[in-house]
């Protein structure tokens, strides 16, 4: 994709033009078609036509141009301000947060896309976009309102929600059949990976809640949003409760497979530590009766070997005496 200070598309029944900021002011004054404003990054030009030709408050162009770590909706008299985040998996397990802001307005939609951790593959931001976009342009969909595009694009973040949790709920199973198998490998690395598999089940589940959140308070602003918004909102709401409720299911299973795990290395655990009891236990009479003698008894061409070997005599039936008592009591 070619860098850009932003595209500008005006969206009709003939299908998908592409404009160009400067056209702006009047594609708002005599709105004949809808206008979709995507902006890749806000510098100072992307931030003067926010405040200059569309009029946005201050705080949220601001919000747009810092990194926002929760979603947000502010509500104004026309339009709607929505700051969402998609999941994108890094390195050792970290999830990126790739956040994309909207304004939904009479007519337009402004899609921003937030700052970018410099760590994520370029391009990855436009992935939601770039896909409402095609569809829009092959003909595909021709959406009548803001609200009705803006659904467009949040739904798409949603199936790339619900795509990211198979990826992890495909690792869980992989994970679930290691422990079952009993391979011998290093516990404290199956034990991380067993971790971060749950550290993005939790980060999705969270990113699902915090955003069905955010659209059931906008369902309840039924006078701030045109009348054939709400059930477009309703819909995405249900889709991230059903994304919440996926990411839950995989966290339980997820965790019984990890408590699992560790109950049957406590459990290793504890049987060598009783073994070694045992073995401390059987072998504690020989330390006690050697440490009694010392070295009375071998002293070079003077020891006495008649008292030497009953003195090994008593250690060996001693210990094999306790041993016997051991396995009686279940203990070995």
């Amino acid at each position: 994709r070619k860098e850009r200070l932003m595209d500008v598309h005006l969206i009709t029944d003939a299908g998908v033009e592409q404009r160009e900021p400067e056209d702006l002011p009047d594609l708002l004054e005599r709105r004949r078609g809808l206008v979709w404003v995507d902006i890749p990054r806000v510098d100072a030009e992307a931030a003067r036509v926010l405040a200059e030709v569309f009029r946005f408050h201050p705080l949220a162009i601001q919000d747009c141009e810092n990194r926002n770590h929760v979603p947000k909706v502010h509500v104004y008299a026309d339009h709607v301000f929505v700051a969402l985040h998609s999941p994108e998996l890094g390195k050792g397990g970290h999830v990126h947060h790739l956040e994309l802001d909207q304004f939904v307005g009479p007519g337009y939609l402004v899609t921003v896309h937030g700052p970018l951790d410099p760590e994520v593959i370029p391009g990855l931001e436009f992935r939601e976009t770039s896909a409402v976009l095609k569809r829009a342009q092959a003909g595909r969909f021709r959406p009548s309102s803001s609200f009705e595009l803006s659904h467009a694009v949040v739904s798409a973040m949603t199936r790339h929600q619900e795509e990211f949790l198979g990826i992890l709920a495909l690792e869980v199973g992989l994970l679930e059949q290691r422990v079952m198998g009993e391979e011998h490998e290093d516990p404290e690395q199956f034990l991380e990976e067993l971790f971060r598999a749950r550290h993005g089940l939790i980060t999705v589940k969270t990113m699902a809640a915090l955003s069905r959140e955010i659209y059931a308070r906008m369902a309840t602003l039924t006078r701030f949003v045109p009348a054939d918004a709400p059930p477009m909102v309703a819909d995405v709401a249900d889709q991230f409760e059903r994304i919440k409720g996926m990411a839950d299911g995989e966290t339980e299973f997820l965790q019984a497979v990890i408590e699992f795990h560790q109950s049957r290395t406590n459990t290793k655990m504890t049987i060598a530590a009783e073994r070694l009891a045992v073995i401390a236990a059987v072998t504690l009479p020989i330390t006690a009766i050697s440490s009694v003698y010392g070295m009375n008894i071998i002293a070079n061409d003077r020891t006495d070997f008649l008292h030497l070997a009953a003195v090994l005599l008593v250690m060996a039936t001693i210990s094999a005496t306790l041993l016997r008592w051991a396995k009686r009591q279940g203990w070995w």
